[in-house]
């Protein structure tokens, strides 16, 4: 059964829709983005998240002891790397936590990016995507069916395509975001028909 990740939690009320369609994980964002969050506010977020739900810290090129200051605050269990983080920085926060700290890393989708690239890399997850919180889909067949490494599909994912994307391609997760927003907040209504079509 494919996972699901909602993105860009941000308020209790998010909180409580989440806990009651119980995805696998959740995303607070501390990279800057409209739905970018505090520590405080994120960590007052998790106290009252579902411990079944693990939490996902967002980054562009953020500092290591930034994200190593939220795991071991147990605010988040997995780290979600969009910058230009290399393999050194990888290994250095694999190290720091005993290889406790899941990490995804985040890689913008084009003809010229090829995946073979991160066969061997220390990420625990790859995240295809079409860019930073586009809400776009990429050229799918940009995605090679051997892949070495479990797969997060980001970017324009919606109930419309969704059961396309999981059929053609049985990523790890499906990581989800704009779609389930309505005048950009995350929208009960939207998270329950998306919950509904991949179970």
């Amino acid at each position: 059964m494919v996972k699901i990740k909602i993105c860009g939690i941000r308020r209790q009320e998010d909180i409580e829709i989440v806990n009651k369609y119980k995805p696998d994980y959740i995303g607070f964002v501390f990279a800057q983005s409209k739905r970018q969050v505090s520590h405080e506010l994120a960590s007052n977020l998790k106290d009252n998240l579902d411990p079944n739900i693990s939490s996902v810290g967002v980054f562009v090129d953020a500092s290591a002891d930034e994200i190593l200051e939220l795991f071991n605050g147990g605010i988040i269990e997995i780290a979600q790397l969009h910058g230009s983080e290399d393999e050194e920085y990888i290994n250095a926060l694999k190290e720091k936590t005993n290889n406790k700290l899941k990490i995804i890393n985040a890689i913008e989708m084009s003809e010229n990016e090829d995946l073979l690239n991160y066969d061997d890399s220390q990420a625990d997850y790859l995240l295809l995507d079409s860019g930073k919180g586009s809400g776009k889909t990429f050229d799918w067949r940009l995605i090679r069916k051997d892949l070495k490494k479990d797969f997060f599909l980001a970017g324009g994912i919606n109930s419309a395509n969704v059961v396309k994307a999981i059929e053609e391609f049985n990523p790890y997760a499906i990581d989800l975001s704009s779609s389930l927003e309505t005048d950009g907040f995350k929208d009960e209504n939207k998270i329950k028909e998306i919950m509904e079509v991949i179970n």
